[in-house]
């Protein structure tokens, strides 16, 4: 066949929109990168844990960040982070903080950041399971299981499944259910916005992200950044676009089809440990209605309103810290 032939060919099979697909493929992989006129290290933020890779027998490595106080009778808090971010990103504000009271261990999960890469597809159970393993191979069990959004659907499966690894719970930002018409469909469709990023260089899609930060664009990449965001955070974005860049897309896709999937109403009332729930009253992607029925679902919990939106735990620690703290003492307390 000869080339010409063959692109007509393509063009009949594939028609104006998958090769404009391919073309786009094709650019990513021939262009090369462009230098920056200012060029920016992504610097993490300071204060964070030390980090190591910790292998568990028959579960691989895990990325894990481990922080305590000079106190060999703290209480342990294994924090669970949430979709599409590591748990760096999700809880650099918080680590400093939770350290002084607390031995504090959290490590990436699947396919997110620097977590294990498993073959077979991402599903909120084995992500429940992983950390269960990774507590008893440091011998940090029981432990409070704190879950911020999709890391608050692991700590619910984690206490299901492995009570004897969960001494209390702290739920932020999170649901029973994500399964209804429209959440089904948003977290769907952000898995494809996820695929998407992936295939754009990563100095494309941080530049959308300044300009965002900017309002020089209608494009919303991100809910975190925003005309009002924190200089500090803004700082950050180089280090956060390429701890952004870790993940899997093909899992973290996954990932937000499970969320579509996710129900545990029919047996939250059996919880039997104590809770703390934070809800975000200005969540933009976890419906308020939602984190109010998970708390109602719950027997006896500990509930705070927060005039938060889903980037709270990062864009206002300030508000954020102190609540958790609070919620983490409830549930230390009882």
């Amino acid at each position: 066949m000869t080339p010409r032939r063959a692109v007509r060919t393509a063009a009949c099979l594939l028609g104006p929109v998958g090769l404009a697909a391919g073309a786009g493929l094709a650019w990513v992989a021939v262009r090369s990168r462009p230098v920056p006129p200012e060029r920016r290290h992504p610097e993490p933020p300071p204060g964070l844990p030390p980090g190591r890779i910790v292998h568990v027998p028959g579960r691989g490595e895990f990325f894990v960040r481990e922080a305590a106080p000079d106190n060999p009778n703290a209480p342990t808090v294994v924090l669970l982070h949430g979709w599409m971010f590591s748990a760096d990103l999700t809880w650099f504000t918080c680590y400093d903080e939770l350290a002084r009271f607390a031995r504090v261990i959290a490590a990436d999960h699947r396919g997110h950041g620097r977590g294990t890469r498993p073959t077979e597809p991402f599903r909120l159970v084995d992500v429940a399971d992983d950390v269960a393993a990774l507590l008893h191979h440091l011998d940090a069990t029981p432990a409070v299981a704190v879950g911020y959004s999709m890391g608050g659907t692991i700590a619910q499966l984690l206490w299901q499944r492995h009570p004897d690894v969960v001494s209390g719970l702290v739920l932020a930002a999170t649901s029973a259910t994500f399964n209804d018409a429209r959440d089904r469909w948003t977290w769907r469709a952000m898995g494809i916005l996820q695929l998407i990023l992936r295939l754009l260089p990563r100095d494309v899609w941080e530049k959308a992200a300044v300009a965002q930060a900017k309002s020089r664009s209608n494009m919303r990449l991100s809910r975190l950044i925003h005309p009002d965001t924190p200089a500090e955070v803004m700082e950050l974005l180089p280090w956060m676009t390429g701890e952004l860049s870790r993940n899997s897309a093909e899992d973290v896709a996954e990932a937000g089809r499970e969320l579509g999937r996710f129900d545990t109403r029919g047996w939250l009332a059996s919880i039997d440990v104590p809770t703390a729930v934070l809800i975000l009253t200005r969540d933009g992607l976890v419906p308020l209605d939602n984190q109010r029925d998970l708390a109602a679902r719950i027997p006896h919990c500990h509930t705070q309103e927060l005039p938060l939106d889903h980037d709270g735990v990062v864009a206002r620690p300030d508000v954020f810290l102190p609540a958790l703290i609070k919620g983490l003492q409830q549930v230390l307390d009882a």
